[in-house]
């Protein structure tokens, strides 16, 4: 397997400049400790509806483990409707916290003050001027490829605008999926890759086996960008955020029409019901653009050391272009 040499790996102490999304609720402690034992960095979604209890359990899993690497990835609207949930980051001593969609500035000094790297996806030059003016030790450039909650903005015009913007390092986040991937951003400047939906597919992680078949069964172009299922759940993400999720029958006849959608009693009541019963023509699945990429389940080592084996190939070949 091979070592690479960034400033990811360096201020992390990994071997491998791959991180894997914090997605919620799939992104818990089996997932996150695989990745991270796997020699990349695992991280922990904390996610909005669960409680501090079942959090800790999934920092638990987490921890019960003798590799020491691993993050915590918080959301900025979520933080301010829930403060405790800063201090079980805190608690957990995590190597890097990721926070979010909105000013981060709040909390950056408490976890400094803990030793804890922090780091901010960001969708836009704005939201990359606010992070680094929190302080943050780390970008994270998130193309509208991303699957789940995203901007507008693709990953390698994003990663090209932030990486002019600061020395600070930059992670590329975004329809990576694949070696090729991987080394495309690394080559381009940034310090690793942050990987979502290839990890949906991982046997460790909490996807159900329903959304991983339907998940398999798309392709690229099966995706679509909606606040339908923020509305319809009557979740607090902001407007520019929207979520990038599977089409299906719902999303179809209600996309751009969220009012109507509300309004209408039996939606809301039809999209509950098919949450709990799983029923994905009206349920979402959250997944990006890579979906096209994917073909079936793999453990979290395989996902991460085919990543990391591939992407050092084309490295390798790409130094051979220059003369």
């Amino acid at each position: 397997m091979p070592h690479f040499q960034t400033d990811l790996t360096e201020l992390l102490g990994i071997r491998l400049p791959i991180v894997n999304a914090p997605m919620t609720p799939q992104a818990g402690g089996a997932l996150a400790g695989a990745v991270s034992d796997a020699g990349a960095l695992g991280m922990l979604g904390f996610d909005e509806d669960e409680s501090a209890e079942q959090i800790r359990e999934q920092i638990a899993i987490l921890k019960d483990r003798s590799n020491p690497n691993f993050g915590i990835g918080l959301v900025a609207w979520v933080l301010q409707k829930r403060p405790e949930l800063l201090q079980i980051a805190l608690d957990a001593k995590p190597k890097l916290v990721s926070i979010s969609f909105g000013d981060a500035s709040a909390w950056v000094g408490a976890l400094h003050d803990a030793g804890i790297l922090v780091s901010c996806q960001i969708q836009n030059r704005h939201w990359a001027q606010v992070a680094l003016d929190a302080g943050v030790d780390f970008l994270i450039a998130q193309g509208t490829e991303a699957g789940g909650h995203t901007g507008a903005v693709g990953t390698l015009p994003l990663l090209q605008i932030v990486l002019d913007m600061s020395d600070k390092p930059v992670i590329a986040a975004g329809g990576i999926a694949t070696g090729r991937g991987v080394a495309a951003v690394l080559a381009a400047g940034a310090c690793g890759a942050w990987v979502g939906t290839p990890f949906l597919l991982a046997k460790e992680s909490r996807t159900t086996t329903e959304a991983q078949k339907r998940i398999t069964a798309s392709d690229e172009t099966q995706t679509i960008l909606t606040s339908v299922y923020d509305r319809v759940q009557g979740k607090g993400w902001p407007k520019e955020f929207r979520g990038r999720a599977l089409r299906n029958a719902f999303v179809e006849k209600w996309n751009e029409h969220e009012n109507e959608m509300l309004a209408d009693a039996n939606a809301v009541a039809d999209f509950k019901s098919a949450k709990v019963s799983r029923d994905f023509n009206t349920a979402n699945i959250y997944a990006g653009q890579s979906v096209g990429m994917l073909h079936g389940l793999r453990s979290a080592r395989e996902i991460v050391e085919q990543l990391a084996a591939d992407a050092a190939v084309r490295l390798k070949e790409g130094a051979e272009l220059l003369t």
